[in-house]
């Protein structure tokens, strides 16, 4: 207490704290020769004592004495004291043991009396019983919680604990939506971070499953614990039906339904100024979401709506109708068209920040009376599934991601709408800066916190935004979501079945294409299912890499030939080169010890071709 004192320069609290560090200094000195000379002081007490109460007996003998004028009463009165002792000690000797069992018996039978009277007896005595209900309340009150969080086995809250820790409850536990709802200020040195990390024995204190239980800090009141608990089941049952399943419309500027979140309300995915990274386990529903966020894009009759596929999946065929290009596969000439697309909405977020410039007023984005007037300006819906296959391709990957980021970053006010989906979240599948700029990230079952934080944000794993708790195959359509709330959550989305017997998507699609056509509205131009692929000519380029070197070594005829098309030549053998070569004539052979080919005869091969080329179109 000085110190802080002596910090601050207030003189008279140090002078004050001085006097009260001497005066207990004093009395604690005090305590100690108390301990020293206390036995001689009680022995002296004693001698005393023994010699007031002998000098006492002594002249009530001498009283006796003179009285009875005999003097051997003088000391008759020691004598009698002498014979209670003694009696006493025969008493004792004779009766002491009957005494002691006698009150013995008598002290536990008033024992087992009381406490008959005001407690149960033990388990071992009372009769068994059925219970007549849970161990541990489902109600998560505030009973309930400290039970649970005291139950932690968490080494600075167990200390607070004990110290006497008194919790104060910031907002008492309360119904919110389909679950409960608290609020606690944690004690110095226990964070909600530490608390998260408990997140599994949590709920099972609380008789939840882990995702059924949510704590986290709010943004303005650090120190606090965020409670939500939802009740029991309400996130492993059935999620209602798609709303849009049989009618309505949409607005692209208002948004679109997605699911429900863990209070049972229902999501709704904006897609004006918005973009979305999804990511999870193969089978775990990715491909749901983006066909729920479809679905509702679609019913606006406004929309164009393109899906590049890097992956031959059908989950998006029922939809052809509706979509303006549908292009899937995993071959080059795909990751080409995804490539192509992404020039081309470079160009077009240009071009539409030029057409709002034009326009002029007060309006610096784009709007529904807007799109509505000018069809250059109608909303798109861009879906990118399996986009590690475009990120990583060796030719094309650094430009794809080049082009993505600069779209994304330009397209919030111009309508368009990206969507890029992946099973691997990482740097490499899905560029950094590219997931930093995503509105919406949505993350189902993943196998580390890695991969969760890739697309959730660095660090979301430790503050409980965690998908790695959801199990492949039981929790699907079940993710983590940021973007969609003021607070990340849970996500389940609205399963909108194509499977056996069941059809829900193409009425959907058909009432979409109704509407556009009740709209007046003439559909862009489509592109084509993928772009044919470049005509490469192997003899040609063999001979473009030979040069004017006399010959080369067949192995490094290949290298040149990887170097100059990755894309066609990554795979070609030395076995291929020869099967080539050998077809016009101009095989390799051995010298040196090392198989060359020769450009001689390469070029003579080319020339002689070229002229049977001519002749044969001369004849026809």
């Amino acid at each position: 207490m000085m110190r802080p004192a002596e910090i601050a320069g207030d003189r008279e609290a140090v002078l004050e704290w001085e006097a009260r560090d001497v005066a207990e200094k004093q009395r604690r000195h005090e305590r100690v020769m108390d301990w020293i000379t206390s036995p001689i002081r009680l022995v002296k007490a004693g001698a005393l004592a023994i010699l007031s109460f002998t000098a006492l007996l002594l002249g009530l003998g001498v009283v006796l004495a003179v009285a009875d004028s005999d003097v051997s009463q003088v000391l008759a009165p020691i004598v009698g004291v002498i014979q209670a002792i003694r009696w006493t000690v025969w008493f004792l000797a004779a009766y002491g043991a009957l005494l002691l069992l006698a009150a013995t018996a008598g002290g536990v039978l008033y024992l087992w009396a009381l406490g008959r009277r005001h407690t149960e007896p033990p388990a071992w005595v009372a009769p068994v019983r059925p219970a007549e209900g849970p161990a541990r309340d489902v109600v998560p009150d505030e009973g309930a919680i400290m039970a649970a969080l005291r139950n932690l086995n968490l080494a600075p809250l167990d200390k607070k604990v004990k110290e006497g820790w008194v919790p104060r409850w910031v907002q008492g536990t309360g119904r919110d939506g389909k679950g409960w709802r608290t609020q606690l200020e944690l004690p110095p040195g226990v964070t909600v971070e530490m608390i998260n990390s408990r997140k599994t024995v949590l709920a099972h204190n609380l008789v939840r499953l882990p995702v059924e239980v949510w704590p986290t800090e709010p943004k303005r009141q650090p120190g606090v614990l965020d409670l939500w608990v939802a009740d029991q089941g309400l996130l492993t049952g059935p999620v209602e039906p798609y709303p849009l399943l049989t009618d309505g419309t949409t607005d692209y500027f208002a948004g679109v339904p997605v699911g429900i979140d863990q209070r049972g309300s229902t999501v709704t995915g904006r897609l004006m100024a918005s973009n979305y990274g999804i990511a999870g386990i193969m089978g775990s529903g990715k491909t749901s979401l983006v066909i729920e966020l479809l679905c509702g894009a679609m019913l606006d009759p406004l929309v164009d709506i393109d899906v590049y596929v890097m992956a031959y999946n059908v989950d998006y065929d029922p939809m052809r109708p509706r979509l303006r290009t549908l292009i899937k596969g995993d071959e080059d000439e795909h990751v080409i068209a995804a490539m192509e697309a992404l020039r081309e909405l470079r160009t077009e977020v240009t071009e539409r920040g030029r057409l709002l410039a034009e326009l002029g007023g007060e309006e610096t984005k784009v709007t529904r009376a807007l799109a509505e007037k000018d069809a250059r300006l109608r909303p798109r819906v861009v879906v990118f599934d399996e986009c590690q296959e475009l990120f990583r391709h060796e030719e094309f990957g650094d430009e794809a991601k080049e082009l993505a980021i600069k779209v994304m970053m330009k397209a919030r006010k111009c309508a368009i709408t990206l969507v890029f989906v992946t099973p691997a979240p990482s740097s490499a599948n899905l560029p950094r800066d590219l997931a930093k700029t995503t509105s919406h990230s949505v993350c189902f079952a993943i196998g580390d916190h890695q991969g969760n934080d890739a697309i959730l944000g660095t660090g979301a794993h430790k503050q409980g935004i965690s998908a790695t708790a959801l199990v492949p195959g039981e929790d699907v359509g079940t993710a983590m979501a940021t973007g969609f709330a003021a607070r990340p959550g849970l996500l389940r989305t609205h399963h909108i079945r194509k499977e056996k017997g069941i059809d829900e998507i193409t009425p959907i699609v058909t009432r979409a294409a109704a509407l556009r056509e009740q709209a007046g509205i003439t559909p862009a131009p489509a592109r084509p299912d993928a772009p044919a692929a470049p005509r490469v000519d192997p003899l040609a380029d063999i001979a473009a890499v030979l040069g004017d070197t006399a010959r080369i070594r067949t192995q490094e005829v290949l290298q040149r030939l990887t170097e100059r098309r990755a894309t066609v030549y990554r795979g070609w053998t030395f076995a291929k080169l020869t099967e080539v070569l050998a077809e016009v004539g101009a095989a390799p052979y051995k010298s040196g010890g090392h198989m060359v080919v020769a450009t001689s005869t390469v070029h003579a091969a080319l020339t002689e071709r070229d002229r049977d080329s001519d002749e044969h179109e001369g004849t026809e």
